[in-house]
């Protein structure tokens, strides 16, 4: 597969805006994963290294960990099981930006090359706070590294939609470029290795804060997509809901579209074969 050029997806993500169709990325963790994902008319389909954890029946939360190189195993899930199973759907690698270890440039001309459209900035600092986020800051691996990334990767012709957690991430964000900003509310809520609700934001905290991130990139680059992402907004009914008070025009999910819909499907069809009765012929 080809990837697509920066023209091509955002030229197909505003033709969505423009009939009135809310645009919709899905993290896939499996090829099965992105197959069905396209077949039901995701806008993008995003390749994270949690993918791999979530889809054992591990937390997103191992994505930010030490578990593995985060950008080889996004290259092998990319290479190995999703490009090759999707036809028409850009791909975009979720990249760690932070990675000391990696010439950036390098990494994402070989992204590219392998049929990647696009990258996004994870594994991200931005999940961290207090004590830990500001030694990663001091030690020169902090946030604005991840905005380095998609600066380059903007030069390289990448399409880029980038996590932020506060309007000032958006701004920097759309500052160097980036097509797309999706306001992160934290670990999706739900499920089985999802945020307890007493932990989360509100639905409607999220409202407020997709608009300030929303109204930050806007300003900045008044072409910039706003999109939403995780916390409370876990349902197509929550997307609908913050989608409908602010200025994003779309969801990202990745718990949100293969995860929570696994775990259901999955429960019910197995008590279903469980319920059948024997034992009816003597």
């Amino acid at each position: 597969m080809t990837g697509f050029d920066r023209a091509a997806v955002v030229d197909r993500l505003r033709g969505q805006v423009a009939a009135g169709r809310a645009i919709v990325g899905a993290g896939a963790g499996t090829g099965i994963s992105a197959k069905f994902i396209e077949r039901g008319g995701a806008d993008l389909i995003i390749i994270y290294n949690s993918g791999r954890f979530r889809m054992a029946g591990h937390s997103s939360m191992c994505g930010l960990l030490a578990l593995g190189d985060a950008n080889q195993i996004v290259m092998e899930m990319g290479e190995r099981e999703v490009l090759p199973v999707v036809r028409d759907t850009p791909v975009i690698a979720g990249v760690n930006g932070t990675d000391p270890t990696r010439r950036m440039d390098t990494l994402l001309t070989a992204l590219r090359d392998a049929g990647f459209s696009g990258v996004n900035n994870f594994p991200t600092v931005g999940l961290f706070d207090g004590r830990i986020r500001q030694e990663l800051e001091a030690s020169g691996m902090g946030f604005e590294r991840e905005v380095e990334m998609i600066q380059t990767a903007h030069e390289l012709g990448l399409f880029t939609i980038v996590y932020v957690f506060t309007p000032e991430e958006a701004k920097a964000m759309a500052a160097v470029g980036a097509d797309a900003v999706i306001a992160h509310m934290g670990l999706t809520v739900g499920g089985s290795n999802g945020m307890d609700t007493d932990g989360a934001f509100s639905l409607e905290d999220s409202v407020g804060r997709v608009q300030a991130i929303g109204d930050a990139a806007l300003r900045e680059n008044p072409e910039v997509v706003v999109l939403c992402h995780g916390g409370p907004i876990a349902e197509p009914e929550d997307a609908a809901y913050v989608i409908a008070r602010t200025n994003a025009v779309g969801f990202v999910g990745a718990s949100s579209m293969e995860r929570l819909p696994v775990e259901v499907a999955l429960t019910d069809t197995t008590a279903e074969f469980k319920n059948i009765p024997v034992g009816g012929v003597a």
